[in-house]
């Protein structure tokens, strides 16, 4: 099958009017400076996505979910990706820490929305809101769909993994337009989250940091995400 498009982790095929996508083992971070392989690493990725999909589908948020269709590969609705990812954040991580000098873990006094431009060449910059609006990357009522269903999505996901054990520090979402709305689309996975477990990460930032036993915290999410 023709490839659409090859990405650092996924590979999307035409299937009719919707994609297939690919969920792939290749890893990378730090703008891929860093480059690697987690084997099994798509097939979490595919899973815990689809999971986390029809949960959010059942709570009301519309995605571009369809259905799984391999341990790696699942149907997905052809939405027009907004060029922006969109960060939420409930404790500092990562840059946000770095950034403003704040301890690692640090609770943050409200959820935080923040925004970057989706452009690997550029190093993904944050963007202001009325920057969004001044380039025309995004409508007005498009962004406040965007953060009022992110928002709606952290509590979703935040209680969910608080029943499983499992604190969610942040997380990255992308959305598309569809038929006149607002999907959320991309993957959610440990690609995406900070997901922490008695402050041990369970996600990208084992590889990230070179703390070892990534393919493990991949698994431990899978199982307790399927397992409840």
């Amino acid at each position: 099958m023709e490839k659409l498009y090859e990405g650092k982790a996924k590979i999307l095929y035409p299937e009719g009017e919707n994609l297939r996508v690919y969920f792939k083992d290749e890893a990378t971070a730090f703008n891929a400076q860093k480059r690697g392989l987690i084997p099994g690493k798509g097939v979490v990725n595919n899973k815990v996505s689809a999971f986390l999909f029809r949960h959010l589908e059942a709570h009301g948020v519309k995605t571009h979910f369809l259905k799984e269709l391999s341990d790696r590969e699942m149907l997905v609705r052809r939405v027009e990706i907004l060029p922006l990812e969109v960060i939420l954040r409930y404790r500092a991580a990562g840059s946000f820490a770095r950034r403003y000098g704040v301890e690692e873990g640090t609770p943050l006094q409200a959820p935080l929305v923040e925004f970057s431009l989706k452009n690997d060449a550029l190093g993904d910059p944050l963007i202001c809101e009325n920057a969004i609006l001044a380039l025309g990357l995004a409508e007005e009522g498009e962004l406040e769909r965007v953060k009022a269903t992110a928002l709606r999505v952290g509590e979703l996901l935040r209680g969910f993994f608080a029943q499983r054990g499992l604190d969610l520090w942040d997380f990255k979402l992308e959305f598309g337009r569809y038929g006149g709305e607002i999907l959320l689309a991309d993957e959610i996975s440990p690609d995406t989250m900070r997901l922490r477990k008695d402050g041990e990460p369970l996600d990208k930032d084992r590889f990230r940091r070179d703390l070892g036993g990534v393919e493990e915290a991949y698994q431990e999410v899978l199982r307790r995400v399927l397992g409840g």
